[in-house]
């Protein structure tokens, strides 16, 4: 299987996970290609540091047989995105595309502002960028961070509402049509029925646009937060029941285009703190397994979990092994991070 999205630790991070234990874990979930995202520490942001990362994964990918790739994170710098630009066209498929953070996230390389976004898209237009943008999709200024409980991690939901994504989602695809953006562009970890349809009707009109949902969005609500021992928060939040209902029954519908993990682990100390993220190696198990058993057949499975990504970021179509649930298996995955969501 493909994982377009995951953060990967190391380094600074490195006791949250080291690249060769999440790779590892990932090959054990029967996933043998992963899109590292840069907001790592430090950020993927420039030639030497992308550079730097890219030795690191490829050397543990060939160690366990697998392919890593990495996005290239965007500033707000015209200078720093075309230098982007340059070095996905050096590198690509290494540099599988570039990321975008609309609003803050755990690394804080959120370009917030909107006419900041727009100069950032009009860079990358000016710059005949066609490859894929993948964004994070939230709007700074719907947040409401007092609203947040640290007893409560379902109160995550409400510090980061619906709208948030709804909103930032109508946003991008404006300025990616103002701005003739000539590339693709690609909505992370969608969690909302509205913004879904945003994506669709953009698509009906003749966008070169994708989604990709994750298995907590489909499988967990924010219900399901309130046992804080699961440290059910991330960014963006679990929704309400009818909205996770919405997102897995558009996955099985085949209107979201693939599937990916937004792997982050912490400490169980982090969670405690209120940090963003969870493991979801075995989620990704426990959504096959699901749609499985919801009869959704094998060949649209491996669009959902290889193919389809394969085909949006212009990367050779290859053979996607779909592997066989136990219960063991999953529970020796849950079991490699402290944190266990599902």
């Amino acid at each position: 299987m493909v994982d377009p999205h995951v953060h990967l630790r190391d380094w600074k991070q490195s006791g949250k996970e080291t690249v060769l234990h999440g790779m590892g874990v990932a090959k054990k979930a029967g996933i043998t290609r992963l899109f590292d995202m840069p907001n790592t520490d430090p950020p993927l942001t420039g030639r030497e540091i992308i550079l730097k990362r890219l030795s690191l994964g490829l050397d543990v990918a060939r160690k366990l047989s697998m392919h890593y790739h990495v996005f290239a994170g965007l500033t707000g710098d015209p200078d720093q995105v075309r230098d982007m630009v340059s070095l996905h066209s050096e590198l690509f498929p290494l540099v599988v595309g570039l990321k975008m953070f609309l609003s803050h996230s755990t690394g804080n390389m959120g370009i917030v502002d909107i006419e900041e976004q727009r100069k950032v898209i009009r860079c990358l237009s000016a710059s005949n960028y066609r490859g894929v943008l993948a964004v994070h999709a939230e709007k700074e200024s719907l947040n409401n961070p007092s609203l947040y409980d640290p007893k409560d991690f379902s109160s995550h939901s409400d510090a980061r509402p619906p709208q948030s994504e709804i909103e930032s989602v109508k946003d991008i695809i404006s300025l990616v049509r103002e701005e003739g953006f000539p590339g693709h562009l690609h909505i992370c970890h969608i969690s909302t029925e509205e913004a879904v349809n945003e994506v669709l009707k953009a698509k009906s009109e003749g966008l070169s646009i994708s989604m990709g949902a994750t298995p907590h969005h489909a499988l967990l609500s924010r219900d399901d937060a309130k046992d804080r021992k699961r440290g059910l928060k991330m960014n963006p939040p679990l929704r309400s029941r009818k909205d996770q209902m919405f997102i897995y029954s558009a996955i099985k519908e085949g209107l979201i285009d693939n599937i990916e993990s937004d792997h982050a682990p912490h400490r169980a100390e982090d969670k405690l703190m209120g940090a963003s993220g969870i493991p979801c190696f075995s989620g990704m198990l426990l959504l096959l397994q699901r749609l499985k058993e919801d009869g959704v057949p094998d060949a649209s499975l491996r669009k959902l979990f290889g193919l389809n990504t394969l085909r949006i970021f212009g990367l050779e179509e290859e053979e996607i092994k779909l592997p066989e649930f136990s219960q063991e298996l999953f529970e020796e995955i849950e079991n490699s991070y402290e944190i266990k969501p599902f």
